[in-house]
């Protein structure tokens, strides 16, 4: 089920980025843009044939779903522009994702045993991600000179709410980690470890 939701996700965001590719944008820039996403939603899938690997469809599922939130929708069809909480949405997303990759490398590496290092590490490691991704941001801006973090207009609050939200959505996964490992809920944390 996992994977034909995967490859759905796919199929709309390389199938919606051709339209604007062919009828919408007529800039370079933009058909770049458009086009990028065929790399980026699918790369999950590249680096396991280059690397001969395997990763679980949960990781894949995870990553599909920020990819088409964050890169098809929010660029491609422009939501950052049209809803003003948008942004603040996929970096609350990004929270979640980043900490499940956390979770997927503590149980991967057997290191899940102790609950306060789960805690310590999803939430380091997933503030951690939005913190490289601000970076990223800030050389874009600096090196293309276009203001993806919005400094003009806000200073840092922008930036700052983005980490803000991104550190929020991890303590709540690790809150639910927590009780689901305490009290052995079968939730999501749960299910998603049973997918990896």
């Amino acid at each position: 089920m996992i994977k034909k939701i995967n490859i759905l996700l796919i199929l709309i965001a390389i199938i919606g980025s051709l339209y604007f590719v062919f009828i919408k944008d007529n800039n370079i820039i933009f058909i770049l843009k458009d086009i990028s996403i065929v790399l980026t939603i699918s790369a999950l899938y590249i680096v396991q044939k280059i690397l001969k690997i395997k990763i679980p469809e949960g990781i894949n599922f995870v990553y599909i779903l920020f990819i088409f939130m964050a890169h098809f929708l929010g660029v491609i069809c422009d939501l950052y522009s049209k809803i003003y909480w948008f942004d603040k949405f996929v970096h609350f997303l990004s929270g979640f994702v980043a900490a499940f990759v956390a979770i997927y490398l503590l149980v991967k590496f057997k290191k899940d045993k102790n609950i306060i290092f789960s805690i310590i590490f999803i939430i380091s490691f997933s503030v951690m991600i939005g913190s490289l991704w601000e970076v990223f941001e800030y050389l874009a801006s600096y090196y293309f000179e276009v203001d993806p973090q919005k400094v003009i207009a806000t200073g840092v609050t922008d930036t700052m709410g983005d980490i803000i939200v991104t550190l929020l959505a991890s303590i709540l996964t690790s809150i639910s980690y927590y009780f689901e490992h305490k009290y052995n809920y079968n939730l999501l944390i749960k299910k998603f470890i049973k997918m990896i």
